[in-house]
C-alpha cells in the first residue's frame, strides 16, 4: 500500500469506464459506412473502436481510401450520434456511488474523454453524472487534443495541477500512456473495452476488477 499524500486529483475517462456506449458507437459506425456503400461490419467486430479517436478508427476501417472519405464517415457518424447514438449508452453499476464517494472526501474530479466535449457534456447531464465534475475535458470537433497525453497536458496546464497528484482512470493503452506522459498515476477499468494483451502493453500501475472496487482501490492507491 503507498502512504498517502493526501487527496488527490482524479482524472476519468467516459466510454467503458463510467459508461457503457458500445450500441451507440457501434451503430453510428455501421450507419457512416453504410451510408458510404461499405462494408458493414457486425457490431461486435467494432469494439475495439470503442475509446481510440474515431478519425483513428476510420482510416483502418476504410484503408483504400482517401482521407476525406475518412472525414465525411466522421461526418455521417456525428449525423446520427447528436441525435440518437451519444444516448444509447448504459451507466455501468456503481458509478454514481463511486463518483459520490470520492466528492465526499474532497477530491477534485475532471473528465478526460478523447470524445468531443460538445458530446461528453450533455452525455453527463443526460445522465445525472455532471454534477459530481470540477470540469469536463475532451476533444474539439476539428481533431484538436483527440491524443489523450495532449489532453491530460491541457487540463494540467489549465488547472494548474502537477502530474504526481493526479490519477487517471481509464479502460484503454491511451489512458495509461497518458498518465504516464504527464507522470500521472494510471488505474486500469478491467470492465471497459481493453483486452488482456493491451492492458499488459500498458502497464498501467493498477488494475481495478470491476466498478464497486474503486473506492477501496483508491483509499489504497490516493
Amino acid at each position: 500500500m503507498l502512504s498517502n499524500p493526501g487527496p488527490r486529483t482524479l482524472l476519468i475517462d467516459l466510454d467503458g469506464t463510467l459508461t457503457d456506449p458500445k450500441p451507440g458507437i457501434t451503430n453510428c459506425i455501421r450507419y457512416a459506412l453504410e451510408q458510404l456503400g461499405r462494408p458493414v461490419p457486425a457490431v461486435d467486430d467494432l469494439t475495439w473502436c470503442i475509446g481510440p479517436p474515431l478519425m483513428d478508427s476510420f482510416r483502418v476501417l476504410l484503408p483504400d481510401a482517401d482521407e476525406d472519405v475518412a472525414v465525411r464517415a466522421l461526418g455521417l457518424y456525428r449525423e446520427r450520434f447528436k441525435d440518437t447514438g451519444m444516448y444509447e449508452n448504459v451507466v455501468y453499476d456503481g458509478t454514481a456511488e463511486f463518483l459520490g464517494a470520492v466528492r465526499g472526501q474532497g477530491r477534485r474530479l475532471y473528465l478526460a474523454t478523447s470524445k468531443p466535449h460538445v458530446y461528453a457534456n450533455p452525455i453527463l447531464e443526460y445522465f445525472g453524472l455532471d454534477g459530481y465534475f470540477d470540469g469536463v475535458y475532451g476533444s474539439e470537433l476539428d481533431g484538436t487534443r483527440a491524443d489523450k497525453r495532449e489532453l491530460l497536458a491541457h487540463l494540467l496546464a489549465e488547472q494548474g495541477l502537477a502530474g504526481n497528484d493526479c490519477v487517471m482512470i481509464g479502460d484503454r493503452i491511451q489512458d495509461a500512456n497518458a498518465a504516464r506522459h504527464v507522470g500521472a498515476l494510471s488505474v486500469w477499468a478491467d470492465w471497459g473495452y481493453g483486452e488482456t494483451a493491451e492492458r499488459d502493453e500498458a502497464a498501467p500501475d493498477f488494475v481495478c476488477a470491476a466498478m464497486p472496487q474503486l473506492s477501496e482501490l483508491m483509499a489504497e492507491v490516493a
